[in-house]
């Protein structure tokens, strides 16, 4: 195993360089307009010849720069399943919005993962569910079904999402790759922090809660819905009993601190991989590390063009990984 990963860790090594450290995050928030960050962008080397300007289509090539870099080191790319994941199950989702209202082309959808946009139109339209991968036949039908007698999106959409934490974590949960685990666990932890929290504030049912959540092995879906019951201070006192006691502290804060707790509870769980050098760690950090960069650079972006003033735009942004 060891050897395999060598070449894929001194490379990325190498480009772990030009990730984006806290201070030039700074430099990019102190840019005086929007034009003056994708300008900013630019001199680093985001996007291409054919991005020029357009800030939508430099965050977009990013991300397929990432991918390429992975192709590259050719590493098996079931090991980065685990990441896929929420893209394809939203491919899932739109697939099935579109097909279901008449609401055609409002949708979004990715292609850079297993099962395009119009691939996905197309196995939902005849219903072939057999087709996909078997983590989302089961989801899929059954939110084709709901979407389709009840007009409830929301049912559907909490249907694909818990399908997709359930596939994060079967997958973190087969990989040999500590990283994977870890990130596995944090994800679906997180996410179910999340879903108690706006359950709290829309003050959603028991069930519906229960039916959203992922279990996992850090927090408990039945204690955590029954704080959620109670209150926010009752979700906090639940928290500062696990391992996300941080997250607690974020949500007394204020909402763009937990929701900026929740994106660097992720990027804490990868960082001790840099070290790592004979395991794919570092590669999938990287991956993780980059995404969270890109996800970053659009927050600051979106302040900018929304003229918010820097201080708030500082409040909203994830802590870097190098």
């Amino acid at each position: 195993m060891s050897e395999q990963y060598t070449y894929a860790v001194a490379r990325i090594r190498a480009l772990e360089v030009s990730l984006f450290s806290n201070a030039v995050i700074d430099q990019l928030i102190a840019c005086q307009d929007y034009g003056q960050c994708l300008q900013f962008l630019e001199e680093k080397g985001w996007g291409d010849s054919e991005t020029s300007g357009n800030a939508e289509a430099i965050l977009t090539r990013e991300e397929e720069k990432i991918w390429e870099v992975v192709k590259e080191l050719s590493i098996d790319m079931e090991n980065f399943a685990v990441l896929s994941y929420p893209k394809l199950f939203h491919n899932l989702k739109a697939a099935i919005k579109e097909v279901c209202t008449s609401d055609n082309g409002l949708h979004i959808f990715y292609d850079d993962v297993e099962i395009s946009g119009s691939e996905m139109v197309e196995i939902i339209k005849e219903k072939n569910f057999g087709k996909l991968p078997a983590n989302m036949q089961h989801a899929a039908e059954e939110a084709y079904e709901a979407l389709l007698h009840t007009r409830d999106g929301q049912l559907c959409d909490v249907i694909i999402d818990k399908a997709a934490l359930d596939a994060v974590y079967a997958a973190g949960t087969a990989s040999k790759a500590p990283i994977i685990r870890d990130y596995a666990e944090s994800t679906v932890a997180v996410a179910d922090i999340k879903i108690a929290v706006r359950s709290q504030k829309t003050a959603k049912s028991i069930e519906f809660m229960k039916r959203a959540m992922a279990e996992c092995s850090s927090i408990s879906v039945d204690q955590l819905s029954k704080a959620a019951l109670s209150g926010q201070d009752a979700i906090r006192e639940y928290l500062l009993g696990t391992a996300y006691a941080e997250g607690a502290e974020a949500l007394a804060d204020s909402p763009s601190a937990f929701e900026r707790w929740c994106d660097n509870r992720i990027i804490q769980t990868i960082s001790p991989q840099k070290y790592n050098a004979f395991t794919i760690g570092p590669v999938v950090a990287y991956v993780i590390a980059r995404q969270n960069e890109i996800k970053t650079v659009r927050i600051i972006l979106s302040g900018k063009l929304n003229d918010l003033p820097d201080d708030s735009i500082r409040e909203r942004v994830r802590e870097m990984y190098v």
